[in-house]
């Protein structure tokens, strides 16, 4: 019996498309709000220890401010800041905006560098505020 699967073409998958920068973002945009359900479970907790009481408030507090409670500070806050773009993105192209190739792919990279940008923003005035 001869093989009849070499006949039909194969669909395309991830292993056949080039890595572009608007198919980066896309899949970035994605992960990044899988990320901020963890981020809103972090705020929670934050919320919950602050009516729970001062004791399990400062331990909490306390985890936070460790190096391992920053930096998962500082990616949930990049996570934000970078959906928020990929979602004004979005809303351009909702108003039928910035389809032309070359501007969605300047625009793709552009919020990359914005929202790694912001977020050292946020957090330099942050800790000058703080």
């Amino acid at each position: 019996m001869a093989n009849v699967t070499k006949q039909r073409p194969l669909s395309p998958h991830l292993q056949i498309y080039k890595p572009i920068p608007t198919m980066m973002m896309s899949i970035v945009h994605r992960i990044t709000g899988g990320a901020l359900y963890f981020g809103t479970a972090l705020v929670a907790w934050w919320l919950i220890a602050a009516s729970v009481g001062a004791d399990y408030y400062d331990w909490v507090s306390w985890f936070m401010g460790t190096f391992i409670g920053k930096i998962v500070l500082f990616g949930f806050s990049w996570a934000l800041i970078h959906h928020m773009l990929g979602g004004l993105r979005h809303f351009m192209w909702d108003l039928g905006f910035g389809y032309e190739k070359h501007f969605n792919t300047k625009l793709a990279k552009a919020t990359l560098v914005a929202s790694v940008v912001l977020t050292v923003l946020v957090w330099i005035i942050a800790l000058i505020i703080r």
